[in-house]
């Protein structure tokens, strides 16, 4: 029987964002192809304007329920019409957080979107409408988007998306799309079965990309690899039936960059946890655990469609944890490619060694940061749940940008201690360093102290993915697959573009 290659994944691949639908009229009515729409307000109903379509059904359904109207700034409120318009209300005021007015918009949307329309209306009223115009149609677009489905049965995917009451300004759409097209394409990725997102067809992926994009494409496989002498990397990789491991490094460059970044991202397209292997509760879902590289790749998208004035190295640790005869072992010693010498504690503690020879090529490159992205420890899961994912700085400045820019994208991050005398639990009697500790004790701190052994003298910033899958979505996403960190990268990197860090 032929091997189930990637011949599939174009078909899985990111279909197009809604079409939007930007009316310049001033007409209070949705037109008539509209059936769904999400009434987004900036103040009270009663200042809403009685011409508002749908007011005086949604003062009744209040009246109904014993509600008061301030009851819409937590929980949306859907009424259908007599003419059979469907329309879900929500109340956002400067009070809420970013991340509670993302919930409530995609609260509202999942009341309309849960029957299926082809055609969405967005309508935004208020003082404020402007304001939160970007953000409405940002939440708007990511949850229409389509995600990979193998059903036999599919549904009409929602195709357009008419937006009423605002004209949003340029920059702001902008950055709705192209965070939106970032992140769909990062929770397209991540939820492609791993018999179709194998290595070697992810990197066939990126070179199709690549292509569309400018983007400039330097792949490293196994043998060159191992070549060079980037033995953490190769101890991982060598497990698998397939040699079509490599790092893939993607480059953009404007003509005028006013700083140079590296994204680095973990890219196990599926972890077994090789020889100290995963019981079945905790392998299923691992296709999932290249969720960092995608977010890296998220990121690159957005920051690339928006033409941000930065120099982006996009490095891709892309391979798969396997148990083989020639998988590595416990206790076996290895080289990484910057001449550390590694024991090898715990054969699932894989991420932390392609990061670590990643890390190394990303270095060399002399970029003026360095952010690495990857699901990458249960205990950073234990720590902080699947709500908030932690990071780790070499600045306490850079973790406070983070924080920031956490707060603003309404993805939010909480910064862990990286102090130097947690290495102690990482001594080893015949190597340079161990891997992990065998007791696991405070894991999420050990990886990080072992990563940031490969990042040479650079600033650095580490972000393990907690919050990569939540039940029931998370934040602006109604999704289990989130596609956590590139709303974040793009506030951070804007921001960090513009300081003096």
């Amino acid at each position: 029987m032929p091997r189930n290659t990637a011949a599939s994944v174009p078909a899985l691949f990111p279909a197009p964002l809604p079409e939007l639908e930007i009316r310049k009229d001033h007409s209070e009515a949705f037109p008539a192809s509209v059936r769904h729409a999400l009434v987004v307000l900036t103040d009270s109903p009663e200042a809403a304007g009685s011409g508002l379509v749908g007011l005086a059904q949604l003062k009744a359904a209040l009246r109904r329920r014993g509600d008061k109207p301030q009851s819409l700034q937590q929980k949306p409120l859907a009424v259908p019409l007599d003419d059979g318009l469907l329309v879900s209300w929500v109340w956002l005021t400067s009070g809420q957080t970013s991340f509670q007015q993302q919930a409530l918009l995609c609260k509202g949307l999942g009341l309309l979107l849960e029957e299926r329309p082809s055609i969405l209306g967005l309508r935004i009223a208020g003082p404020q409408a402007d304001a939160v115009a970007g953000l409405a149609i940002y939440v708007a677009l990511v949850n229409g988007a389509a995600l990979p489905s193998r059903k036999k049965e599919s549904h009409p995917a929602l195709r357009k998306i008419v937006v009423q009451g605002v004209r949003p300004d340029a920059n702001r759409l902008a950055a709705a799309r192209a965070v939106a097209e970032g992140n769909t394409l990062t929770r397209t990725l991540t939820q492609i079965p791993p018999n179709d997102l194998t290595p070697g067809a992810y990197r066939r992926l990126l070179r199709s990309m690549a292509r569309g994009r400018n983007w400039q494409v330097t792949e490293y496989p196994l043998a060159r690899l191992r070549d060079m002498g980037a033995g953490a990397f190769v101890a991982v990789a060598q497990g698998s039936a397939d040699p079509d491991a490599a790092i893939v490094r993607l480059r953009y460059k404007p003509s005028r960059p006013l700083k140079h970044v590296a994204l680095v991202g973990k890219g196990i397209c599926f972890d077994t946890g090789g020889h100290n292997l995963k019981p079945a509760k905790y392998m299923y879902g691992m296709h999932e655990d290249m969720n960092g590289s995608a977010v890296a790749l998220g990121i690159l998208s957005a920051v690339s469609r928006l033409r941000l004035p930065l120099e982006v190295d996009c490095w891709l640790a892309l391979a798969q944890n396997h148990i083989s005869p020639r998988a590595y072992k416990q206790n076996d010693v290895v080289t990484a490619l910057n001449g550390t010498t590694i024991e090898i504690v715990h054969t699932d503690a894989e991420g932390r060694m392609v990061l670590a020879d990643t890390l190394t090529l990303a270095a060399r490159g002399m970029p003026q940061l360095i952010l690495d992205f990857a699901t990458l420890t249960g205990s950073m899961h234990t720590a902080l749940g699947s709500r908030y994912s932690g990071i780790f700085a070499t600045d306490e400045r850079l973790a406070m940008l983070a924080v920031a820019a956490g707060e603003a994208a309404g993805e939010r991050v909480l910064p862990f201690p990286l102090a130097a005398d947690y290495d102690s639990a990482l001594d080893s009697k015949i190597a340079d360093v161990k891997q992990c500790s065998a007791d696991g004790t405070a894991d999420h701190i050990l990886a990080a102290r072992f990563l940031s052994r490969f990042r040479g003298d650079l600033p650095w910033l580490h972000m393990d993915l907690s919050a990569s899958s939540n039940e029931g979505g998370l934040g602006a996403l109604g999704t289990d697959v989130t596609g956590f960190g590139v709303n974040w990268g793009v506030q951070f990197l804007d921001s960090w573009s513009k300081n003096p860090l």
